[in-house]
């Protein structure tokens, strides 16, 4: 899997992509992703919908609309058996972060590396019997939808804006209407469509049929000032009062100027080297976390297991459902991972993590100077994982 082919026509480089289609338009990509192929069945994805750590959504529709009754009908896991008694003829079983699940589906990133890993949001599957779907709706983030498994007919239309009126009283954001089409294509597994953030697409399943979706999002502002807030705590300057100039006003007054005086203080910490500092900080913390919890193992290796299974042929990469990153500064460089920077490394395991978070996969002889023992509490924290030759 190291060395995919990227997910982009052969007739359109990367840098072409990001400067005309990224947030931009649409793009479809025949057979982007052909390994999808037969990677999984449907009933590998149902089985999956009913483990109790799943994130998991069933979605139902009615055939007809009645009044004052949602036509939709969602229901969030963990689900079970029962919830797939007597389904309607329309409905759909979503899965997120499917990278937590099975490692090998994870590496499929590496044909979106064009995409800086830290905007990789997650995997998610939606599966759906013919006619099923999800609505016409849009995202606010970019997303690259991969058909594997059967056949789904996307419609695009409209970019949508905070105007965009939504279908009052169901549990999902759908609308009516997505204005002139501008796409309209049955995709065959292999087959990829990037759509935009806020563009309006509807899919309709074929016949039996899953979607994966690669969601690519960044961090909002209320992310940021959270963070900032956060990194700040730890400055105990910051606790120290400003010193603000003082005019004649009444008592009961809090004079415009005084505002202002607050504001261009708080402005030039933030314009400062500590400030910048503090913005780099909370930054990669905000991008490298999470977006779901992690699965504890059952079992793992020991650290003379982990050494002999890397002599025999065994390599070492970063797990994708985790957030692995590194920032270079004045300072050197520095690690983030799931949200927490990694004090105390030497420069090799430093360059080591670095590899690992550009995709490398890492051999038993590049870890020649790294402490067998950090790597096996890599392992166990879930920071990177270990493919195995059959």
């Amino acid at each position: 899997m190291s060395d995919l082919r990227l997910c982009l026509p052969d007739s359109i480089t990367p840098e072409q992509f990001l400067a005309e289609y990224w947030q931009k338009k649409p793009l479809l990509i025949k057979q982007g992703l052909p390994q999808l192929i037969n990677m999984f069945e449907p009933d590998d994805m149902l089985g999956l919908a009913l483990e109790e750590d799943a994130s998991t959504r069933l979605l139902t529709q009615s055939s007809t609309k009645q009044a004052n009754q949602p036509q939709w009908q969602l229901k969030k896991g963990p689900l079970t058996e029962s919830d797939f008694d007597n389904l309607p003829e329309q409905w759909t079983v979503l899965v997120q972060n499917l990278e937590q699940w099975s490692p090998e589906l994870g590496q499929l990133w590496q044909a979106l590396d064009f995409i800086p890993q830290w905007q990789r949001d997650d995997i998610m599957v939606s599966y759906a019997p013919k006619g099923g779907s999800v609505g016409k709706h849009y995202d606010d983030y970019d997303v690259f939808l991969a058909q594997g498994y059967g056949q789904r007919r996307w419609q695009l239309g409209k970019f949508c804006d905070e105007q965009t009126e939504f279908v009052v009283g169901e549990p999902i954001r759908i609308f009516d209407d997505m204005g002139d089409i501008i796409f309209d294509e049955i995709l065959e597994a292999g087959d990829v469509l990037y759509v935009p953030p806020k563009l309006s697409h509807f899919g309709v399943a074929q016949d039996d049929c899953m979607t994966f979706s690669f969601g690519c999002r960044r961090p909002n502002v209320m992310q940021i000032i959270d963070s900032i807030a956060d990194v700040a705590t730890n400055d105990s300057d910051l606790f120290i009062p400003m010193i603000l100039p003082q005019a004649p006003q009444a008592s009961g007054e809090l004079q415009a100027k005084s505002i202002d005086a607050i504001t261009a203080q708080l402005l030039q910490l933030l314009q400062s080297d500590r400030g910048a500092d503090i913005i780099r900080q909370a930054v990669c913390e905000v991008v490298s976390k999470r977006q779901y919890d992690a699965l504890v193992p059952e079992e793992t290796m020991n650290t003379d297991e982990l050494i002999q299974a890397l002599a025999q042929g065994a390599t070492l990469q970063a797990d994708y459902s985790g957030r692995l990153l590194y920032n270079q500064n004045t300072d050197g460089i520095s690690i983030y991972v799931n949200g927490q920077r990694l004090d105390g490394l030497d420069n090799h395991a430093t360059a080591l993590l670095v590899r690992l978070a550009n995709g490398e996969h890492i051999k038993s002889k590049d870890v020649t100077n790294i402490d067998p023992d950090d790597l096996m509490e890599w392992l166990e924290n879930g920071w990177i994982w270990m493919d195995c030759p059959e």
